[in-house]
């Protein structure tokens, strides 16, 4: 039996609040796209909370999409998905223009640039 997409999103809010009241750094990744974004952040009672949203170029991501093994995004058009990032989702914690960058690279600048993706309390 499998978890609905609602519920799943639920159960990784309250398993990541869960790791955090237990001392542990939480980190959750997910594509969370347009008004969902807010409503997804919400969904975590343990403060502070940060987020980052990895953006490269729709060019830079179709070339990533074409030249992966995995397709990662289904159904999804690299048209489709930027838009909804861009014009739909809400503008919260650090966005980042991850074009030109190393998984290295961008692992520095989330890290150097931290106080960026907090969330107001």
């Amino acid at each position: 039996m499998h978890a609905s997409p609602a519920a799943a999103v639920v159960i990784t809010g309250a398993m990541a609040d869960g790791y955090a009241r237990a001392g542990f750094t939480a980190v959750v990744q997910d594509m969370i796209l347009g008004p969902d974004l807010a409503r997804y952040v919400d969904l975590f009672t343990t403060r502070p909370r940060f987020v980052v949203v990895l953006a490269p170029r729709p060019d830079v991501l179709a070339h990533r999409e074409r030249t992966r093994t995995k397709k990662g995004y289904g159904d999804w058009t690299v048209a489709a998905l930027d838009h909804a990032l861009r014009m739909d989702a809400p503008r919260l914690g650090l966005w980042l223009d991850t074009s030109h960058q190393t998984p290295a690279q961008t692992v520095q600048e989330i890290v150097e640039r931290l106080p960026e993706a907090r969330l107001p309390d």
